[in-house]
Parts: C-alpha cells; sequence; structure tokens
C-alpha cells in the first residue's frame, strides 16, 4: 500500500516556478575559488557554481531572501522531482550543510525562487599527457588525438534537459592563409576550442603547412592557478589548397584599340583572341601538394585531356585556332587529395589582316603610323618599296609599322607599295600588294588644311 502512495505522488509531482534571482549564493570550506557561471536564461537557471571539488564544501549559505526560506535538491530528472533538504539558519542567513556536487538546487523564497546548479570538478577532473596525429587523415580537416581525460561536463535544467558546460580547451597552431594583395600564403596563428576532449579532434580548415599543436586548458584550472599545458611533436600538414593566375605577355603595349588584342577571361565565355598569344600561368600551393599538373583539354569538363604539365608554373602559346580550358591540379603524394585551380577559358579567333591605303605622317599624333590590323597571325613579311623599286623598309612583326621616314628622314608625299605574306593560325594563307599614299597636310593663308 505504502509503494502505490509513493508511486501516486511521484506522478502528481509538478515542475517549480519558474526561478526568479531571489537570494545570493555562496559556498564555503573549500580553499580554492567556487567559481560562479551564468547560464543561457532558456534553461531557467540562475547560477551554474563550480567547486573544485565538493566534498570539502562544508555548507553553502543563502543570504538576501526573506523569512521561511525553502530548498529542494534534483538530480538529472529535473526539478519536478526534486526533494528537499535541511536548513537552518546562522547569522541572518540560512545554510545547507554539506551541500553535494552534480546536483541541482531550488531555493524558494516565498513566490520566487532561485535555481543552481553545482558541479563536482573533481568527477571531471581534466588530465592532459600528450597530444600527436591521429593515424588516419582526411583531406578535408586534421585530425588530432589528445591523450588524457576531459570529458563533457553535464548540468540540467529545471525541466531535466541535458546541457554542457564547455571546459574552453584552447587548441593552439599555425597555418597558412592566401593574400591576395601579397600574392602568396602566410602563416598565421590559429586556435580551436574545445568543450571537452573527444578523439579525434578535427580542425577545419586542415593543417596547410607543419606544425606544432600547444594544448592548454582548461578554463577551471586557470582560475585556480593549475592550468595544463602540454605540445605535440611536429604534425605534418595533410590540407591541400591552390590558388592560380594567369597573365598574357605578348599584348601590345600600345595601340589598345588595335583589333591585334588577344583576350582572355576567366569564365566559360570565352571571348576571341589572336594567336600566337603566349600564356604565363602560375600556381601558389600550399606545403602538402607535391605533384603538380597544369592540363587543357577542349571540352570545359576536362573529360578529354590535350595536354599535361607536370610542373608547378607552365608558359605556354596557343598557336591554333579554337577555345582551350586550362586548370591547375595540385595532389598530395599518394595522390588521394587533390585541389584545383581556377578554370581558365582561352579562346583563340580565326585569321585576319586588313590592310590601310593612306596615312598622314606629320607629328600631329593622329594617323601619323601605317599598321596593318590582325589577328591570329603566326607568320608575317611585309616589305615597303618606292615607285623605283627601292626597298624602303621591311619587317616581321605585325605589330611594327612605317612612321613614313627613309633612313630617317620624311619620305615625299605620294604613292608606295607594299607586299604582304601571312600565315594565319586557321591554316588562312595570305598574299597581298597594294599601294600606300602618304598624305602631307598643311596649313593654307586662312587658317586651314590642304593636303599634297
Amino acid at each position: 500500500m505504502n509503494n502505490i502512495k509513493k508511486v501516486i505522488l511521484t506522478l502528481g509531482l509538478a515542475a517549480p516556478a519558474a526561478c526568479a534571482l531571489a537570494a545570493e549564493v555562496s559556498f564555503a570550506g573549500s580553499s580554492l575559488q567556487v567559481i560562479d557561471i551564468t547560464p543561457e536564461r532558456n534553461t531557467g537557471l540562475d547560477h551554474v557554481f563550480v567547486a573544485y571539488d565538493a566534498s570539502q564544501l562544508s555548507r553553502m549559505v543563502i543570504s538576501g531572501a526573506g523569512a521561511g526560506v525553502e530548498v529542494s535538491r534534483y538530480s538529472n530528472l529535473g526539478g519536478g522531482y526534486a526533494e528537499p533538504v535541511a536548513v537552518r539558519q546562522e547569522d541572518g542567513a540560512y545554510v545547507v550543510d554539506r551541500p553535494q556536487g552534480d546536483m541541482g538546487y531550488i531555493i524558494r523564497d516565498g513566490d520566487r525562487s532561485t535555481c543552481i546548479w553545482l558541479v563536482d570538478y573533481a568527477a571531471h577532473r581534466l588530465v592532459l599527457r600528450s597530444a600527436s596525429a591521429a593515424s588516419e587523415q582526411e583531406c578535408e580537416n586534421t585530425r588530432i588525438n589528445i591523450e588524457g581525460s576531459g570529458p563533457a561536463i553535464h548540468y540540467y535544467t529545471i525541466d531535466g534537459r541535458q546541457e554542457e558546460l564547455s571546459r574552453e580547451i584552447e587548441i593552439g597552431y599555425s597555418n597558412l592563409e592566401w593574400s591576395d594583395d601579397g600574392e602568396a600564403y602566410l602563416q598565421t596563428a590559429e586556435s580551436k576550442t574545445i568543450a571537452h576532449i573527444s578523439n579525434p579532434v578535427m580542425l577545419t580548415p586542415p593543417l596547410y603547412c607543419n606544425s606544432t599543436m600547444t594544448i592548454r586548458g582548461d578554463r577551471f584550472l586557470a582560475v585556480w592557478g593549475m592550468e595544463q599545458t602540454v605540445e605535440s611533436p611536429l604534425i605534418y600538414a595533410n590540407g591541400l589548397d591552390v590558388h592560380t593566375s594567369v597573365e598574357q605577355t605578348n599584348l601590345p603595349e600600345e595601340d589598345p584599340d588595335a583589333p591585334a588584342s588577344n583576350m582572355i577571361k576567366t569564365d566559360t565565355q570565352g571571348l576571341g583572341g589572336s594567336a600566337p598569344a603566349d600564356m604565363s600561368f602560375r600556381a601558389y600551393v600550399t606545403d602538402a601538394v607535391v605533384h603538380n599538373e597544369w592540363q587543357i583539354a577542349a571540352d570545359e569538363q576536362f573529360e578529354y585531356i590535350d595536354y599535361r604539365f607536370n610542373e608547378q608554373n607552365l608558359d605556354y602559346t596557343f598557336t591554333d585556332e579554337g577555345t582551350y580550358y586550362v586548370r591547375f591540379v595540385g595532389s598530395n603524394a599518394d595522390g588521394t587529395c587533390e585541389a584545383y585551380g581556377e578554370t581558365y577559358t582561352v579562346a583563340i579567333g580565326s585569321s585576319e589582316l586588313r590592310i590601310p591605303n593612306a596615312f598622314t605622317p606629320n607629328d600631329d599624333g593622329i594617323n601619323d603610323e601605317w599598321k596593318v590590323g590582325y589577328r591570329s597571325l603566326l607568320k608575317f613579311h611585309c616589305t615597303i618599296f618606292d615607285r623605283y623599286g627601292t626597298e624602303i623598309i621591311s619587317f616581321d612583326d605585325p605589330t611594327q609599322g612605317w612612321d613614313g621616314k627613309y633612313r630617317g628622314k620624311l619620305v615625299k608625299p605620294g604613292v608606295y607599295f607594299y607586299v604582304i605574306e601571312a600565315t594565319g593560325a586557321d591554316g588562312k594563307t595570305y598574299k597581298k600588294g597594294g599601294d600606300i599614299n602618304i598624305i602631307r597636310s598643311r596649313k593654307n593663308g586662312t587658317g586651314g588644311t590642304v593636303n599634297d
């Protein structure tokens, strides 16, 4: 019969009213500070106290409360299952002798309550012995093992919900970070904070450079002047990261509006350019990248790779018409991890040759030089003659031109002749000949110009 009554009473227990801070709580008997942590509001608790060794506490002192204080104690079942504990008065305060650790306490003061949880740190001590790299690693993170003990410290809310009190164990190490300004990987000091020790500990992003690990903790031992520190041996980088860049080295520096410009961009559209296009591809890699490869393919998915170059930096000249995709792939020693750079689109257009038939070399900054317009010419030769067949100038570079001079002096206005032979990137051949009219402008008496 008594057992039946006990079950009925247990089932009928109601959760306590919401806690609202009504009293101040302190502890006596320990030579070390009892640490006061403010928990999240949704826990229903006003304080979480951490005692170095709860068995050393002689009493819990409740001050600032009114008359008729009642105290109950609960476990992981929550405040609905709280049991009353003995309370005595002493010097205007209320005292609970020998409070038990890893328990919650509800202090009722009339229609108000103060709710706390008391952690017994002695039951969850941190012990750091050593740290090392885990035997198995992944591409996306670096795994380390911390030898010792540092289990999760749990406490329970009024409604019996389990929460964790973070130890704030700090892991310090070095890593690499990409700098756009410096176009280089720079070493940085990094840290990761963990709530407790649970192996393996994963660092994300992974180690991009070799580094030692310094494990320091926890925050409670730091307050008590007992903080522990261990340092790992050198842990080798396993993380792969790459950045790439490209520069066209044979773009003409002058006459930017000329149709001779080769073009490149880093999206999938591709723009028409001119051959030969000299490209300088550069890759910047982290320490774990052992194998370097530039790939050139005709399809953006790189299902069929036309060329592979096992080098970190690549200088390549595109000479044939078409669209090309270029990317860098870095991999680790056994090829289990890979990192990819940007995909560059290089589009070489069909050949073209345009030849002007007149210019005015009078140093007025307008049409002072005779130059062809071109695109994707692999071979080029031009010779210019006067009407008597005398060779005035010849050149093999289509970016060059004629300034209207022969042996350092301007030639007379009139008709001159050119012969051009060229070959395009698309295989087209050009054999052109024609006249060049030199027009000399001069001022007339009325302020106008007259062309000779």
